[in-house]
């Protein structure tokens, strides 16, 4: 399969780019660089960006159903309200839950809204030698946080939900492939855990993903460069390639796909090959793919 590239949109020299997501509303897009402890905002009819301050690692974020935030930082889910901060360089949070609060080697890591008000997120094993220490929870404004019940992993990715919200898609990010089962939100239970598909690329790993307008799913391949869209039933259908290595997460505006990588454990010799890893990629897939924004109750 011929494979196409993506352009460079912002060299944000991100140690660890993640989470990125397109705000409709606010016509901008955010993502984190959980390493440098910042969120990122970027607003492409202006070429502005601005970037907030956090006290720890802030790995993932949701759109709120009141136009606040949902921020996954290391130790817990908070909500802060960037619109009434827009030029400041810290925010206001607003804790909603503690999150493996009491285990120092682990802390929040890749998470999504599902179609239902509520936010799906995992914790990510921060032992040297990568056990699985991590957990899959949902957290919503009416129950809290409840354990899925999935398996331990040692670095939660790759969640999205199809259209219909009762199938989500996951991985450990340190096993080449995809699994997904059978979501049901209102009693945050899963269900006919399965295997989506099994990554082809030696040293990919699947890292961020998501679902589009026609039930494909993006995912980010940190390692290989690239990212793959495929279809419902597991074909490749698509390729695009990263001139960096370690791409991160994907996000949809209309048919603009926009991609975070990372420059975090890069040898110099590849730095100075890639130097726009850290940046955000795009790519115009051709037609509309996006779909409407999952958001997050947050009352």
């Amino acid at each position: 399969m011929t494979a196409t590239p993506a352009r460079l949109l912002l060299d944000s020299r991100c140690e660890l780019g993640e989470g990125i997501l397109w705000c409709e509303r606010r016509q901008r897009l955010y993502w984190v660089d959980i390493l440098a402890c910042k969120l990122w905002c970027y607003e492409p009819a202006s070429g502005h960006t601005h970037t907030w301050t956090m006290q720890q690692p802030l790995a993932c974020i949701g759109l709120g159903e009141d136009g606040r935030l949902l921020l996954g930082l290391a130790d817990g889910l908070y909500a802060a309200d960037v619109d009434a901060h827009a030029d400041a360089t810290t925010l206001p949070l607003r804790k909603l839950a503690d999150v493996e609060a009491d285990d120092p080697m682990t802390r929040v890591n890749d998470g999504r809204a599902d179609r239902n008000g509520g936010f799906v997120f995992g914790t990510k094993s921060e032992h040297a030698d990568n056990r699985k220490a991590g957990r899959f929870y949902q957290y919503t404004a009416a129950h809290g946080l409840r354990d899925l019940g999935l398996p331990a992993a040692a670095i939660p990715n790759s969640i999205c939900f199809d259209k219909a919200g009762t199938r989500m898609y996951f991985c450990d990010s340190v096993e080449p492939r995809i699994l997904c089962c059978d979501y049901d939100a209102a009693k945050a239970s899963i269900s006919n855990v399965r295997v989506f598909v099994t990554l082809d690329t030696p040293g990919a790993e699947p890292d961020g993903s998501i679902i589009d307008a026609e039930g494909a799913l993006w995912n980010a391949q940190w390692g290989a460069g690239q990212v793959v869209r495929y279809l419902p039933d597991g074909q490749v259908d698509r390729i695009i390639r990263i001139d960096a290595a370690q791409p991160s997460c994907v996000a949809l505006r209309g048919d603009t796909l926009f991609i975070t990588s990372a420059r975090v454990g890069l040898p110099p010799r590849v730095l100075a090959a890639q130097p726009a890893s850290g940046g955000i990629f795009f790519h115009h897939v051709g037609r509309v793919l996006s779909r409407s924004e999952d958001r997050v109750r947050l009352t």
